[in-house]
């Protein structure tokens, strides 16, 4: 259990990257240099994003509706949902902040590695959950950016937003190079799949680069001074109330649709995790750099706390595979 509890290399280096910025902020031509970068690294996430994501595996997977249609609606209206439901906590006890953090977290889509690598331990529907991961993040390309554009602004926290500019944005770092990154895979393919250790070691990196330079700009527009330890609290509070409650709900599906035992473990990990990969890039393309910092704190405590959780649960199903509830 203690092993479960301890924070993966990349968590680690998640923080260690926030507390650079913190002390050590780009600023002047270094921040105009790094936010190129940075626009570089999304475009470059979203292109491997899209040649990794298998047409074969997609076909192999579709078949189970009943799971792809309850973890969208997990994903896409639920999370939501309980978002709409913690921005009407007064700011007393969630800042205007932290509640547009919240909401930009709950209309991301479903982790990909994370969800098929916890499905694989507990004996679930992999092929399943590939499809139904994949299917989250390409809809998410689309719906993330109309939701959180919708919904967090609709708080009227993080000043107007410029649609047409979001929506350039958007497809131009995010969706052309997914699109690129697809349409790649006969020549691309091979490539990533012997090289995939490495692969993944550009996509961390491209992560810590965005990270990066969203907390230079928040700290230097003294995104400390607005956020406390309390404010820090309530959002790991609250992250573990909003997974507790997701989890909950599907396995309430999974029951009264009649899943099959794989498929409501797939449908229990895809349903309940967010993509920090896919909310980083998004983020950063959608809102100003002093803003992208303030929305990954929820993102960034909420990621921690389903890697503990998933990797306790999977265990569990891993050591009672018999067991059919």
């Amino acid at each position: 259990m203690l092993g479960k509890l301890r924070p993966d290399t990349f968590t680690i280096a998640l923080v260690a990257t926030v507390l650079v910025a913190t002390v050590l902020p780009c600023r002047g031509d270094a921040a105009i240099a790094f936010a190129w970068a940075a626009k570089a690294a999304i475009m470059l996430l979203f292109f491997l994003h899209g040649a990794k994501l298998s047409r074969e595996a997609i076909v192999r997977g579709a078949g189970a509706v009943k799971l792809h249609v309850a973890g969208l609606s997990l994903t896409y209206l639920a999370f939501p949902g309980i978002g709409l439901l913690i921005a009407l906590l007064p700011e007393s006890l969630v800042s205007a902040d932290i509640k547009a953090g919240i909401m930009f977290l709950a209309v991301l889509p479903s982790t990909v590695q994370s969800a098929i690598a916890f499905t694989s331990i507990s004996h679930g529907n992999v092929a399943g959950a590939i499809c139904s991961a994949s299917l989250s993040n390409l809809l998410g390309v689309f719906l993330t950016p109309v939701l959180a554009g919708l919904l967090i602004h609709a708080q009227g926290t993080t000043g107007a937003i410029d649609t047409l500019a979001a929506i350039r944005s958007v497809v131009v770092t995010v969706l052309i190079p997914f699109v690129v990154g697809h349409m790649s895979r006969p020549l691309t393919a091979g490539l990533i799949a012997r090289h995939g250790a490495i692969i993944g070691k550009v996509d961390r990196g491209a992560i810590l680069l965005v990270v990066y330079t969203a907390f230079s700009a928040a700290v230097v527009d003294g995104l400390w001074s607005r956020v406390s330890g309390f404010d820090l609290a309530v959002v790991a509070g609250l992250s573990v109330v909003m997974l507790g409650a997701i989890l909950a709900l599907s396995l309430w599906m999974a029951h009264i649709t009649g899943m099959s035992r794989a498929d409501k473990v797939a449908l229990l990990f895809c349903g309940s995790t967010k993509s920090l990969a896919s909310g980083v890039p998004i983020a950063a393309a959608l809102f100003a750099a002093p803003v992208v910092g303030m929305l990954m704190l929820p993102l960034l405590i909420y990621h921690q706390i389903q890697l503990i959780a998933c990797a306790v649960i999977a265990r569990v199903y891993a050591d009672h595979e018999g067991y059919k509830g």
